[in-house]
């Protein structure tokens, strides 16, 4: 039964998740506002940050979904691309949001505090993004229901934006290897700073303070964010190269634990406090040992996008 799942079933599977689980983060971080509970904010902030990473997976597989349902009878190929267009717009405000949360349980575990003005910030994004996503999931719903639909098919401000933005990638012609530089630029910092604190946590460099590596993670956050951005040019330029490439799949199943292993080692992980000498604890080199060997996975599966799956 697994070896029969699709892109599409994927996208069946996670496509509530950025409604439901920004629902859970709302409420606890409505909680964390009131009771002024920091382990409330940690913990709606992290829910953030989760449903931000889930929410790539599920916007790529619903490329996968159009193309299964486009040319099936009933369903409206400019609802289609209205969708898309909204799920484009709702998925950026997602990752912005994420990033944010992310920043903000960083803050937490460099200061031992949030700022008040970071806190309120991811609060106005939360209200902008869950509006936005469930205008998409609304849209998403009519293209295969129409005992829903309005008399009139449902459209947005942003419109086939998804579309509009791949022609305009296809069309100048510097856009696609200016985008190709700044990825290797972003692999660059994200791979230096991963190497550099999980090879100190593995026991190497032990002269070397942890918490002042510690202050090389938002370089290394930089580089992912340049990485996301340049990645998704390519995938909304072309996604056909993409959605049925199983190399292609591994690589953001792959990411996706990294991130994650990431978020986990980066701000619940008790072994910053080292001080230079210092011996990480077992969980901690086994956090580090596993960081590099789903990077070096992530690195081989995006190597391999042009033989394994014939990307180009």
């Amino acid at each position: 039964m697994i070896s029969n799942l699709t892109p599409t079933h994927i996208h069946l599977l996670l496509n509530h998740f950025p409604t439901i689980g920004f629902s859970i983060g709302i409420g606890l971080l409505i909680g964390a506002l009131i009771s002024k509970s920091d382990d409330l904010k940690k913990a709606a902030l992290t829910v953030l940050v989760a449903v931000a990473l889930l929410t790539f997976p599920t916007y790529i597989s619903g490329n996968a979904a159009e193309e299964a349902i486009q040319n099936t009878p009933g369903v409206s190929k400019s609802l289609i691309d209205t969708h898309e267009g909204a799920a484009l717009l709702s998925f950026i405000f997602m990752e912005i949001t994420g990033a944010v949360s992310w920043l903000a349980l960083w803050q937490f575990h460099r200061r031992g505090q949030i700022t008040s003005r970071t806190l309120w910030t991811v609060a106005v994004l939360v209200v902008i993004t869950m509006g936005l996503v469930t205008q998409a999931a609304n849209i998403g719903g009519e293209i295969r229901h129409p005992e829903i639909r309005l008399a009139t098919e449902s459209t947005t401000v942003e419109g086939p934006i998804g579309r509009d933005l791949a022609t305009w990638v296809k069309a100048v012609p510097w856009v696609w290897p200016a985008c190709e530089s700044l990825h290797f630029v972003g692999l660059s910092l994200l791979m230096g700073v991963v190497l550099l604190i999980d090879l100190r946590m593995l026991g190497f460099m032990k002269q070397v303070s942890v918490h002042a590596l510690d202050r090389l993670i938002p370089w290394g956050v930089l580089g992912f964010g340049l990485n996301m951005v340049t990645g998704m040019v390519f995938f909304i330029a072309a996604p056909e190269q993409y959605t049925q490439n199983i190399a292609f799949f591994w690589k953001v199943g792959l990411m996706i634990l990294a991130v994650f292993n990431g978020l986990y080692f980066t701000v619940y992980d008790k072994a910053w406090a080292l001080a230079p000498g210092d011996d990480a604890p077992p969980l901690s080199k086994a956090m580090a040992a596993s960081a590099l060997l789903l990077w070096v996975g992530v690195m081989y599966y995006g190597s391999m996008l042009p033989f394994i799956g014939n990307a180009f």
